[in-house]
């Protein structure tokens, strides 16, 4: 059963996409939307209890203005998973989620069972820089996948019936919101924080992906103490898309093992 609610914690108001039952695994998402019940989630459900919030700042999630930093960020989703009642959690970020993902585990090792990282941000370096993910719109939907693009990414956004803007107000909202920690570096200090993780953690990264390159992955899996890499061919920054079979199950194992 799928629910959705919107709980109030402390100063936010965040929409939660809940499904499954049995250990718990928290999923935050990218810096372009909310998947909503995308297909990989629905399988990752299948046999644990999935939360996947969507970030204040994003689609109905308030409390946006409270952050000054990703410092702020992380003890916000400490404090969520604690309003859950939950002592230990798996916890899955992708893209400038998995950055926050990253700085969660770092600052709460006692919150933090199993950590999964895909195509995470929150990493520099000089000798391959990253593309900027707020550039030219058509050239960043190309670098984004290994093929084709699709015609319609997983989503949470609901039409407003009348309102022909909606979807490019929503977009411009969230992307907004990504700026404040990924413009014009998503790095944040996050390097040396690194360390400090004592989570066993799997690195997941599609190969192709033209806006963080698999360096950025490796460089990852260098600084964190019990990491290991899961790349995944023909795939680009969403690898839970393009991938997904490969993705659920890369993931899945890592979790059960």
């Amino acid at each position: 059963m799928t629910t959705l609610e919107i709980p109030h914690v402390g100063r936010f108001d965040v929409q939660v996409w809940e499904q499954g039952s049995g250990d718990p695994l928290l999923y935050l998402h990218g810096y372009e939307r909310h998947p909503g019940g995308a297909g990989f989630l629905q399988r990752l459900a299948a046999d644990r209890r999935v939360l996947a919030p969507e970030q204040p700042g994003y689609g109905s999630s308030t409390g946006f203005e409270s952050f000054t930093d990703v410092l702020d960020v992380a003890l916000f989703y400490r404090e969520l998973v604690e309003s859950w009642g939950i002592d230990r959690i798996d916890v899955v970020g992708h893209s400038l989620g998995g950055m926050f993902a990253a700085e969660l585990a770092a600052i709460a090792p006692q919150l933090v069972n199993r950590l999964v990282l895909v195509n995470a941000y929150g990493l520099w370096l000089d000798d391959e820089p990253t593309l900027d993910p707020f550039g030219a719109a058509d050239q960043v939907k190309a670098a984004k996948w290994h093929g084709t693009p699709p015609k319609a990414e997983p989503t949470n956004f609901v039409p407003v019936e009348g309102d022909p803007h909606a979807a490019i107000l929503f977009a411009a909202q969230n992307l907004g919101s990504a700026t404040k920690f990924m413009w014009p570096i998503a790095d944040r200090g996050l390097r040396r924080r690194l360390p400090l993780i004592d989570a066993p953690t799997l690195v997941v990264h599609g190969t192709s992906d033209g806006l963080l390159p698999l360096s950025y992955a490796e460089e990852f899996v260098r600084l964190i103490p019990q990491a290991s890499l899961a790349p995944i061919e023909a795939a680009g920054h969403y690898p839970m898309v393009e991938q997904e079979d490969a993705f659920v199950s890369a993931v899945t194992t890592f979790l059960s093992s």
